[in-house]
């Protein structure tokens, strides 16, 4: 345990700190877990944000702000005789060791897809009543599409082949096309399956969606700024194509 030292000791730097506060600070001791649930939602984005930024600094201090949510959750819940921060390290650590039976027993796998199937075979036996059961339901949609295609994968609901998931896209955008004159929410229906197959076309190409989309959010608010700075009258005053022209030169400036 030596090498850990001074790891344990930034680690029990923070609770001592967690146990001061609650005591002390009146911010501090008025929290809740549900006061602090939309806090620790920020600083989960705040983190997805600095890792696409690449900003090493950034993610260590977001890392940090997350570690001291987790610590607070279970200072609470210790002040309610509930569990403590001992007993949530301790669940996630036999946890991780009964889902690694490859690591810590006799079973052994090919590679990285024998370890998902193994592990969602695993939380089936521990009693979870479905492959899906473990996917929050308020993750974002593209996100939840992801995993629960991810994990349904595991247990070869799966097409064999990428050209298959393409298939279903075409399939998806000419049922889509067919439902134009229909009402809105059968179109909405439609459109919503078309985001469903790309998603899974995107899983098989190894493609996260999120952060494929998310940088394209940022490429166009970018380049739409550009437009905004570089205009040489109000925008309701441009044509498409003066707009487009800028659009172009932003792009080129990207390069």
């Amino acid at each position: 345990m030596e090498k850990y030292q001074s790891k344990l000791e930034a680690f029990a730097r923070l609770l001592k700190i967690m146990d001061e506060l609650r005591e002390q600070c009146p911010w501090d001791r008025k929290q809740t877990m549900e006061s602090l649930r939309n806090l620790t939602i920020e600083e989960t984005y705040e983190l997805a944000d600095a890792i696409l930024d690449e900003d090493m600094q950034e993610i260590k201090e977001e890392i940090g702000d997350l570690m001291l949510h987790m610590v607070f959750y279970s200072k609470i819940a210790d002040e309610k005789q509930a569990f403590d921060i001992g007993d949530a390290i301790h669940a996630v650590c036999d946890k991780l060791v009964k889902r690694h039976p490859h690591i810590y027993g006799d079973v052994k796998v090919n590679g990285e897809e024998d370890v998902k199937k193994n592990w969602e075979q695993i939380k089936l036996a521990e009693g979870k009543k479905s492959v899906l059961s473990g996917v929050p339901r308020s993750l974002p949609a593209m996100v939840k599409a992801y995993r629960m295609q991810e994990k349904t994968g595991q247990v070869g609901f799966e097409w064999e082949n990428s050209e298959q998931v393409w298939e279903k896209v075409e399939e998806e955008i000419g049922e889509f096309r067919a439902s134009l004159n229909d009402t809105k929410e059968k179109q909405e229906d439609e459109f919503g399956d078309i985001l469903f197959a790309l998603i899974n076309y995107a899983r098989f190409k190894g493609i996260d969606p999120e952060t494929a989309l998310e940088r394209t959010n940022r490429k166009f608010k970018s380049r739409f700024e550009y437009i905004e700075a570089h205009a040489d009258k109000p925008l309701n005053d441009m044509t498409l194509s003066e707009m487009d022209a800028l659009w172009d030169a932003a792009k080129v400036k990207e390069q």
